[in-house]
């Protein structure tokens, strides 16, 4: 390679891109889009478990879960229960599909009288109020996944809890 050759491609290494690189690197992206597309829903799942939350929270544990036949068919009538624990508390929920689209969640603290419950969705966050009896209910989710956090009553010292991401 020439010395004049050799400054050419120093400049341009070190120079802005122009309107040619532009379309290359387009082109280039299409050709990673065909290829190894993002897969479905990875957005969504990074950015539930990247939350301010779980920096100070205590994180429950996917305990069980039941009735899983059909959960994904387009006609779903069958409910299905999920259990989370912690050291502070458990959390039990059923999902009761109520079209392809949407979910009721009844849901069951222990203990539970008077906790702040937040279901996460792709569509925001949606809050209920545990009863007395720690009984809370979502009755119109988006379905997809979700993730639940549940805060304690005021002038309780213990840290919120969030269980793992589900799909409803």
């Amino acid at each position: 390679m020439s010395p004049s050759e050799n400054i050419q491609l120093d400049q341009l290494a070190t120079g802005e891109p122009d309107e040619t690189d532009v379309r290359i690197l387009h082109g280039l992206a299409g050709v990673y889009d065909t290829l190894d597309p993002v897969p479905g829903g990875l957005v969504e799942r990074i950015q539930f478990g990247i939350t301010l939350d779980a920096l100070h929270a205590e994180i429950a544990e996917l305990q069980r879960t039941g009735d899983l036949a059909g959960v994904r068919a387009e006609e779903m009538t069958e409910a299905r229960t999920v259990t989370f624990t912690s050291t502070t508390l458990t959390t039990m929920v059923t999902i009761t599909p109520i079209s392809s689209e949407r979910a009721r969640i009844d849901g069951w603290v222990a203990p539970g009288g008077g906790v702040t419950v937040e279901a996460r969705t792709g569509e925001g966050v949606t809050t209920a109020v545990a009863d007395g009896d720690g009984r809370f209910v979502f009755e119109d989710l988006a379905r997809g996944m979700v993730q639940f956090t549940v805060r304690p009553p005021r002038g309780v010292a213990n840290p919120p809890v969030l269980t793992p991401t589900i799909e409803i």
